[in-house]
């Protein structure tokens, strides 16, 4: 097997187990939030914070060494590809929204609806939480995704083969 290709395989696997559980991440806590239950919410939201930890986290690491790896054998240089480096520079985007705003904001979620009264819940402060929450979580994603449009497409790139 080629080396190239094998690396490219394992960088191409960990993007759709990565951008995945973003988008699944982002529908459960939307289906937990219909309910209106605080005990639904909360589990959501403690297992997307699991989910983090296995998939998104271990993901940003094998996507960045299994791409770098796979350019690196290829003899593609990295900060003067322009389809390589800009999406490095989105993908770092996204880990810095993750890890700024997302995490903090997750744990306040949880935290907040974590063996909450319903009879006095605060609904209103929730919800400003989970409106912001969504939103990073939507800047996280948009940025990984228009990473990969780069890179399938060979966006900003003279030789597109």
């Amino acid at each position: 097997m080629n080396p190239y290709l094998f690396l490219k395989l394992i960088h191409i696997i960990a993007v759709i187990v990565f951008l995945g559980n973003i988008f699944t991440g982002l529908f459960w806590m939307r289906q937990a939030d219909k309910t209106n239950n605080l005990s639904v919410i909360s589990f959501t939201m403690k297992n997307i914070i699991k989910s983090d930890r296995w998939f998104t986290v271990p993901g940003v690491i094998v996507i960045t060494a299994g791409g770098i790896s796979s350019a690196l054998y290829a003899g593609i240089p990295l900060l003067r590809t322009g389809w390589i480096f800009w999406p490095i520079v989105l993908f770092t985007l996204s880990g810095i929204v993750f890890s700024w705003k997302l995490v903090p904001l997750q744990k306040r979620i949880y935290q907040f609806t974590a063996n909450a009264d319903i009879t006095n819940f605060k609904w209103a402060a929730y919800r400003t939480m989970l409106v912001k929450w969504e939103a990073w979580g939507l800047a996280a994603l948009l940025a990984p995704v228009a990473a990969l449009v780069m890179m399938i497409l060979k966006i900003l790139s003279a030789n597109r083969l």
